[in-house]
């Protein structure tokens, strides 16, 4: 038996310790979020965030998943989205959306390290994050809304008393 913390919520599965996290997060807790892609943890597709870090679940044994995951379903658990997840449709980025799992996820994890990155920044921030619709200039984006939502968010302008006119 293995007990882990997702979305906030304690599961414990009877896995085999070798089984991949993408599998019991998908087969066991019925999760859709992280997608399996190549398998050898280089397209980001099956990307969770472990203690806020952004790793790849297909390459990580469940037994060696610790702390609390975080998945796609997870960012807008409360039923309001991310500031990560808004920018994505503000910014249509999807094309087919095979990869946006892993690609808000990665955005999330580089702006919790560093809320106002620069563009070379995200771009380094968010290698490894492949998409094969090749909408790598909208997801720049969208990560640098999201930096912009989460800085107001952060200094009160929530239309409320915050900036005017913007």
């Amino acid at each position: 038996m293995i007990t882990l913390r997702v979305n906030g919520e304690t599961h414990t599965v009877d896995v085999d310790p070798s089984t991949t996290l993408l599998y019991v997060l998908r087969n066991d807790l019925g999760l859709r979020g992280p997608r399996f892609g190549c398998g050898l943890g280089q397209c980001g597709t099956c990307t969770v965030l472990m203690d806020g870090r952004a790793i790849r679940s297909c390459m990580r044994p469940v037994s060696r998943a610790t702390g609390e995951i975080t998945t796609l379903e997870g960012l807008s658990a409360t039923g309001e989205l991310d500031p990560v997840q808004q920018a994505w449709i503000d910014e249509q980025v999807p094309q087919c959306g095979y990869c946006q799992n892993g690609q808000i996820l990665t955005a999330k994890a580089l702006l919790d390290r560093n809320p106002t990155p620069s563009d070379e920044e995200i771009r380094q921030g968010m290698n490894g994050a492949l998409c094969r619709c090749m909408t790598y200039y909208r997801i720049q984006s969208a990560v640098r809304r999201a930096s912009e939502a989460m800085a107001d968010r952060t200094n009160g302008a929530d239309g409320v008393g915050g900036e005017v006119g913007r």
